[in-house]
Parts: C-alpha cells; sequence; structure tokens
C-alpha cells in the first residue's frame, strides 16, 4: 500500500543493503507468520485514516492512471493479441486495503476482486464498494488454482515483505496467473541505492531498485513488458517504481 501522511508510528530508522549482505547491514527477517501479523496489525490500527487519505489519490496522479489503464489493456489480451479465454478473465488487486484502486480497475472495464491482510481494510472495502469482492488473505499463499487469473496488481503491497522472502512471493503470483497474463507491480524505487529499509508511516518496508525487483521476477518467470519510473511530487518522500510484467509459457 502507499505510504499515508498520519504522523509516523515507531519504527526502524532508514538503513541501506545489497541483497547479497542483508544478514549484516538489516535486522534479521521475522519468521513469516510474525511479519504478517505485525503488518497486519499495523494497518488495522490505522485503517479508517488510511481510508480517508487514499480514496481520491489516484486524480493528482496521471501517470499512474494512464500505467493502469495500460494494465487494463493488457490484462485480457493473449500473447499473440486475441482476446485471451484462459483461466477465469479476473484480476486481483493484491493488497488491496480500503479498495479504491480495485473500484478503479472495475471502472477500467476490468473482473477484478481485492485480497488484504488486514481484516479492518477489508470490511471498510466491503463497505465502500459493496458491489466487489474482498478477501482476507496473505498474497504469498492465496486461495486460488493454478493458473485462475488473467491479471494481479501489486500496488505498494510487496514493499512491508522482508527481501529474503520475496522471491516465495513472485513465485506465487506465477502460479496463479494464467500463461500470458500479466502482472504490476508498484513500489518504492531505491534511486541508485541498493535495498533500503525505511520507516513506513505504516510498518517498516523495503525500497528496491528497479532492476533487482525485475530480476527477481525474471527468475519466477515473468517477462518484462515495461517498466516507469516518477519522481516524488512535493507530497512524496521517494521516488516511485512501476514494472509491467507477462508470464512466460
Amino acid at each position: 500500500m502507499t505510504e499515508p501522511s498520519f504522523p509516523p508510528s515507531s519504527s526502524p530508522s532508514s538503513s541501506s543493503s545489497s541483497p547479497s549482505s542483508l544478514s549484516s547491514a538489516v535486522p534479521a527477517s521475522p519468521s513469516p507468520s510474525s511479519h504478517l501479523v505485525a503488518t497486519a496489525r499495523a494497518y488495522d490500527a490505522v485503517a479508517v485514516r488510511y481510508a480517508e487519505l487514499a480514496r481520491n489519490s489516484l486524480d493528482v496522479l496521471p501517470l499512474d492512471r494512464a500505467l493502469l489503464a495500460t494494465f487494463a489493456e493488457l490484462a485480457g489480451t493473449a500473447a499473440d493479441g486475441s482476446r485471451s479465454a484462459a483461466g477465469s478473465g479476473s484480476v486481483a488487486e493484491l493488497g488491496c486495503g480500503p479498495g479504491y484502486l480495485t473500484a478503479h480497475l472495475r471502472d477500467l472495464g476490468l473482473d477484478v476482486f481485492g485480497v488484504d491482510l488486514s481484516p479492518v481494510m477489508i470490511d471498510l472495502a466491503r463497505e465502500a464498494h459493496p458491489d466487489l469482492r474482498f478477501e482476507v488473505g496473505s498474497m504469498n499463499a492465496l486461495d486460488l488454482p493454478d493458473g485462475e487469473l488473467c491479471g494481479i496488481v501489486s500496488w505498494y503491497s510487496v514493499i512491508h515483505t522482508p527481501p529474503r522472502d520475496l522471491p516465495a512471493y513472485f513465485d506465487e503470483f506465477r502460479r496463479v496467473l494464467v500463461p500470458g497474463g500479466h502482472l504490476l507491480l508498484a513500489f518504492f524505487e531505491s534511486e541508485g541505492e541498493p535495498v533500503t529499509l525505511f520507516d513506513h508511516k505504516a510498518a517498516p518496508a523495503y525500497r528496491w531498485p528497479i532492476d533487482g525487483l525485475a530480476e527477481l521476477a525474471d527468475k519466477a518467470g515473468f517477462v518484462e513488458v515495461g517498466r516507469m519510473l516518477r519522481e516524488p511530487r512535493q507530497d512524496e518522500r521517494f521516488r516511485r517504481g512501476h514494472l509491467l510484467m507477462r508470464a512466460d509459457g
């Protein structure tokens, strides 16, 4: 999820590290279960304020809207340019928060549903968008069969994942996507630095070099379609990175 603008809670100070030296440069990763529980609780605690701040956030982000529109056009299109009949034809927004982006994707013509770790966020999403489907769940263990989806949007939702754990998330994305399906990632970009831990205002998070995330996706079976770097607005701290990828096969 994007970074809300409420005052930061106590969290680690920013630090930098390369993927190969994380063990000595940043604190050891918590166990997957404790990391997920802590993240869910952090977003439960700020969910109402977050929903208020995020509701109209896309209105002032024309480049982000353009990239989402491109994803929407590609999501149901097979590699040969024809409309794909494979999979369910559904798109999942993973880490959907209060559902504002899920609703935007719906307005772009997609059959979309949202998944989030935070039960409070899911309650808010269901209340705001009763016509859409929202489920509590984890991105690294989706309750979906192989090849079920034609598209995935992960909009700042892998930023809290410890770097050692992130390859498994890409593997799970690839598992549930039909061959030729598309994945759109948004994240905080590290601006020439290696992987960087920073004090996100909800929970500790990581900034990634765009080439580093692209490499992880490639190893999981994705082919890069395009990328976008957006410089921070006046009210943003960091450069934003975006990767648009296609599931190989």
